[in-house]
């Protein structure tokens, strides 16, 4: 395991903080203020500026118009990303085709990823499940029409809950099981026969989707049949998840030693107090934490080294921290600003609010915990 970046991925690195130098993080109507979504949209002028920095296309092969980079690089630009909370979906739309790439037919690859690449068609991805707390590939059936071979149609039914982006995204990436047990990833446009979406917000204020799916058609070239690639993508979801939790975290750590270095009680900075310099250092702590696990788990995606347990553990443990680790961040930030931190003018109370949807998104750590366990059962130690 090699924890030093190549020039590749630190150019990447340079270039996602170029475009996100000028990004406000309160660009929006605050979300403790709006009882709706805090805009109608992404922000586009953002994704152009990230396609013209070919940073929508990292995953990429060169054939493809993209940089064929790896999973490391994308969470290093997702870390930059989260540090002033872009209102891209940036993850989504990355993981949909690096899945695509490795699982998807030719004509599909040819027909999306250049396209996608440039940012004219946004991709997202229903991860969530039914309810957000069972398997995302079991709230949807999928089966294929008999009689055409492997080119029928599939049929689509059924429900995603808090679909990021959904009603921006030309395609939802949506993982359906079948009566066999399979799961297959299916390609659902927005905007088609059979497909409905009611409205969900966030905690960050952002518009989510509840997708509906009845008796929807979807041809046998926009449905990936690959073994393991939800698998695989969901792995890649919550792995870049938790990047974004690290630059969450690492910008709201950075607040505070601002916050407290210059604020002064009985004539001096509280910073210098041991009760204020021993939270900040616990949360630094959480922050070291977070950082290494997550690029063990990225790591073990992009190289496909062998481990004591399957890639999921590495996953698994880097989500752990990442939900615990930016919820302690967040509150002690909070803690530590006073009622300052609520100020609806500071932007603090924002990264609180993305903290928490981060800390839930594709399962808080107790359900992590559980999958650890169930891998630690099914491979012992030693």
């Amino acid at each position: 395991m090699d924890f030093t970046f190549s020039e590749e991925q630190q150019a990447a690195a340079e270039a996602a903080r170029g475009v996100f130098a000028d990004v406000a993080p309160d660009a929006v109507p605050s979300p403790a203020l709006t009882t709706g979504a805090v805009a109608d949209e992404f922000d586009r002028a953002l994704w152009a500026r990230l396609g013209d920095a070919d940073l929508l296309s990292l995953m990429s092969a060169e054939e493809y118009g993209g940089a064929g980079l790896d999973a490391v690089a994308l969470c290093l630009v997702l870390r930059e990303s989260a540090k002033v909370l872009a209102r891209v979906p940036l993850l989504e739309s990355s993981a949909a085709m690096a899945a695509v790439q490795a699982y998807g037919g030719p004509e599909l690859k040819g027909e999306l990823l250049e396209r996608a690449g440039r940012g004219e068609v946004v991709l997202t991805v229903a991860a969530s499940g039914r309810t957000g707390h069972d398997p995302a590939e079991l709230a949807v059936t999928a089966r294929q029409e008999e009689g055409e071979g492997e080119g029928a149609d599939w049929i689509l039914d059924g429900v995603q809950t808090a679909v990021p982006w959904a009603y921006d995204a030309d395609f939802v990436v949506v993982p359906a099981h079948t009566a066999a047990g399979r799961t297959v990833l299916a390609l659902v446009p927005r905007v088609h026969d059979g497909v409905a979406l009611g409205e969900q917000f966030s905690t960050s204020g952002e518009r989510l989707g509840e997708l509906r799916l009845e008796a929807v058609r979807i041809g046998a070239r926009d449905v990936i049949d690959g073994e393991g690639a939800w698998e695989w993508l969901r792995d890649l979801l919550t792995t870049g998840t938790c990047a974004l939790a690290l630059g969450l975290g690492e910008r709201v750590l950075r607040m505070s030693s601002e916050y407290t270095s210059k604020r002064e009680q009985f004539g001096f900075p509280v910073a210098t107090f041991q009760a204020v310099a021993v939270q900040a250092a616990d949360r630094y702590i959480d922050l070291r934490a977070m950082e290494v696990t997550l690029w063990q788990a990225a790591w073990r995606l992009t190289s496909g080294a062998r481990g004591v347990l399957p890639v999921a553990g590495d996953v698994a443990v880097a989500k752990i921290w990442a939900s615990e680790g930016v919820r302690r961040v967040v509150q002690t930030a909070q803690h530590l600003h006073g009622g300052f931190g609520a100020d609806t003018d500071y932007p603090l109370h924002r990264y609180h609010a993305w903290a928490k949807h981060l800390e839930l998104s594709l399962g808080p750590a107790a359900a992590h915990e559980e999958a650890l366990g169930d891998l630690l059962a099914a491979h012992p130690l030693g």
